[in-house]
């Protein structure tokens, strides 16, 4: 079968949305399958099988960037000529190259199907109008009714975002299949991280993802002033984004009040330097109050670390949690401090806790993953 991908950068690094096209291409090839990426070039020089040219976002071009993401500009022949080369046309993304895909797509007869990755909040969380009513309304209509209702299948990573379109009444079968883990990532020992704790006196608190308004560091680093094991606490911030200065500032202020003992570490790791943070972490921070998903997360914990994790409606991370002491109200400071007190004073609990989280990420393997998107990949040529 020929697949064809459709995303404006999947060359982007840093961004997870780009980081999942690239690996879910990789295994489906590696299953046999023939595909192909309509997409601009890669900064580094990669290309994909289709090349558009590189596009801006007018007085937003900036922002988009340190978002750790770009656009392309929407080349009616070359993506004619990738449609027309398809079985099936796969939808990444809700944007402006997606529409015309999808008008040349219904125009040459071809199966359409889609992933939602992100929602109408991911967008505008980023200059503060994350809780526009207008704004995220008539987002979700035009991606509904210009790209999604024109799917055969939508892919959708968690249950959380399926009952969210099912709630906009969008029209294609709605089907649950994660995005998946890359199989060294999934726990396949099923074993922990050799832990490390409290060699030198402090307990370290891990958290990763972008640095931007939705995946909400701040309120971690609001909760250390309500926290009384905050003169004991290793901040680790693994990630860059757009409001990374901000974030700092608020950092050293909470070392120059005498909040914080140590000035939180900032710092954007690969996974095995990541694994080396997990395995001297006491506990996994999960802000985010907009996660389609948040494989992040359940990397760190299946490690045997354990999280809590903001619960919220747009996020579905909190699915990630084995009790209820491993999740906070999302943007709430002082419930998080409450939890991360809770579990810091007492370490056999914690320690006993953690066992239940190891091999977790099996489950999510992106192996299995693969199996299930042929599986609608061939559904939706049959439909």
């Amino acid at each position: 079968m020929k697949i064809l991908f459709v995303i404006n950068n999947a060359f982007t690094k840093g961004n997870g949305l780009c980081g999942s096209c690239r690996n879910t291409v990789r295994y489906l090839r590696e299953a046999g399958e023939d595909v192909r990426i309509l997409s601009a070039a890669g900064m580094d020089g990669e290309k994909p099988d289709y090349v558009l040219s590189h596009g801006k976002l007018p007085f937003f071009d900036g922002l988009v960037q340190r978002q750790g993401y770009s656009f392309a500009k929407s080349d009616r022949k070359i993506i004619t000529e990738a449609v027309r080369w398809a079985d099936v046309v796969h939808i990444e993304e809700p944007f402006a190259v997606q529409i015309m895909t999808c008008r040349i797509a219904r125009k040459e007869k071809k199966t359409i199907t889609g992933t939602y990755h992100l929602h109408p909040e991911n967008l505008f969380c980023s200059v503060h109008l994350g809780k526009s009513l207008v704004l995220n309304f008539s987002t979700m209509i035009l991606w509904r009714n210009a790209i999604f209702n024109h799917c055969k299948i939508v892919q959708c990573p968690t249950e959380n975002v399926r009952k969210r379109l099912s709630a906009w009444r969008f029209k294609p079968e709605l089907r649950v299949i994660s995005n998946g883990m890359l199989p060294d990532s999934v726990g396949e020992c099923g074993c922990a991280v050799p832990r490390e704790e409290r060699k030198d006196g402090f307990y370290t608190i891990v958290t990763t993802g972008r640095c931007s308004v939705e995946k909400d560091q701040q309120t971690l680093l609001k909760a250390m002033r309500y926290s009384k094991f905050a003169d004991r606490i290793r901040l680790v911030i693994a990630g860059h984004g757009p409001i990374e200065n901000q974030l700092k500032k608020e950092a050293d202020a909470l070392v120059r009040d005498g909040v914080l003992k140590t000035p939180p570490e900032f710092c954007f790791c690969n996974a095995d330097e990541l694994k080396k943070i997990y395995s001297g972490a006491s506990l996994y921070i999960h802000c985010a109050t907009v996660e389609v998903e948040g494989m992040s997360c359940m990397e760190a914990i299946q490690t045997g670390l354990v999280p809590i994790i903001a619960k919220a409606k747009l996020s579905a991370t909190s699915q990630f949690a084995l009790s209820e002491e491993s999740l906070f109200k999302g943007g709430n400071a002082k419930d998080l401090a409450a939890k991360i007190d809770w579990w810091l004073s007492d370490d056999e609990r914690r320690k006993k806790e953690a066992v239940r989280y190891l091999g977790m990420g099996k489950e999510y393997d992106i192996r299995k993953s693969i199996e299930s998107l042929r599986k609608m990949f061939r559904d939706s040529v049959e439909k």
